[in-house]
């Protein structure tokens, strides 16, 4: 049978217009869904990057928060978004370590998304509400274990960075706390500059300008090594939690199936992103640091998240940790 011209040039059309569509990619303003509240780490990092990598894209990246618990309802949102790169995701180590905390989990890292890039990594801080009667760690470490049934640990709701800097320490001095959780850092942070509750671990993102401040009081890093900007702060290991190391790490992702091209293109702005004097400034003053741009890639991100949850899985298990 002869297709008419008519039909086969529509069908034509049809195969040729994503193709085409992905290479005028982008023509209207990008959203990037944050699994947390505005105000919080992951929301800081969303916007000095967002606004980088808008300018070799010609077009703005509008942040939405989305915050719940454990950050799972960004990953669903971005999962069952029409894949055209017009709906991205940034999330941070939760992205690995929610395969191991969550029994039935509606999306998975390693099958349900397009990588585009390692974005920067972050240390952690220790620190307690201004009057928390601890003046150092050595004083802080025998409080809290002397009053394990009233201090009270804060952190951003399960699967959250501060929620798992918090259950590695708990595990390091083998002494359980009382956690209060909250949707997200900036509520969590609130609470702590207002007294009420104790202490938490939180990323240098989201606390340097209040331990510069004197608004909050810092016991300790969680990385290997002292933070530039917060040079006389020692780390945890230093302090004798040897081996003590937790650091936040944070990607972007597209909806499974969105078309070559359009990552190309987002990877690109993210490595031109990463690469930016202001980006690494800003990063700087918050103690982080920008990942190099070979590392803002499709490949650097797929295989870091399953080195991620290959590493954290068995830790959570081991815990007994769970959300339902």
């Amino acid at each position: 049978m002869i297709i008419p011209r008519t039909i086969a040039a529509l069908a034509a059309l049809l195969l040729t217009a994503p193709c085409a569509q992905a290479q005028n990619f982008p023509t209207k303003a990008i959203t990037m869904l944050v699994p947390y509240a505005a105000g919080g780490p992951t929301d800081t990092v969303a916007r000095v990057t967002g606004q980088a990598m808008g300018k070799p894209l010609g077009q703005t990246i509008v942040v939405e928060n989305r915050p719940s618990a454990g950050g799972i309802l960004a990953p669903e949102s971005v999962k069952n978004a029409k894949p055209d790169g017009y709906t991205i995701l940034i999330h941070h180590i939760g992205m690995a370590t929610t395969p191991a905390l969550y029994r039935q989990l509606r999306f998975n890292p390693l099958t349900d998304f397009e990588y585009i890039g390692l974005i920067n990594d972050v240390p952690m801080t220790l620190i307690a509400r201004q009057n928390f009667p601890a003046k150092d760690f050595k004083e802080f470490l025998a409080h809290v274990k002397a009053n394990k049934d009233k201090v009270t640990y804060a952190n951003a709701g399960i699967g959250a960075a501060s929620h798992l800097c918090g259950m590695l320490f708990m595990s390091a001095i083998q002494t359980d706390l009382l956690t209060i959780p909250y949707k997200g850092t900036a509520p969590a942070m609130n609470d702590l500059l207002g007294g009420t509750v104790d202490f938490m671990c939180d990323q240098t993102t989201n606390t340097t300008n209040q331990i510069k401040s004197g608004k909050v009081k810092v016991y300790a890093v969680t990385s290997k090594k002292r933070v530039p900007s917060l040079p006389d702060i020692p780390t945890l290991d230093e302090l004798g939690l040897k081996g003590f190391e937790v650091g936040i790490w944070h990607g972007l992702y597209a909806p499974k199936g969105t078309p070559k091209p359009v990552i190309d293109k987002l990877s690109a702005a993210l490595q031109e992103a990463v690469k930016d004097d202001t980006v690494k400034k800003r990063f700087a003053d918050l103690g982080a640091e920008p990942y190099p741009a070979d590392k803002a890639t499709p490949a650097a991100l797929a295989a870091h998240v399953k080195a991620e949850i290959d590493k954290w899985g068995p830790i959570i298990k081991k815990a007994g940790v769970y959300a339902d």
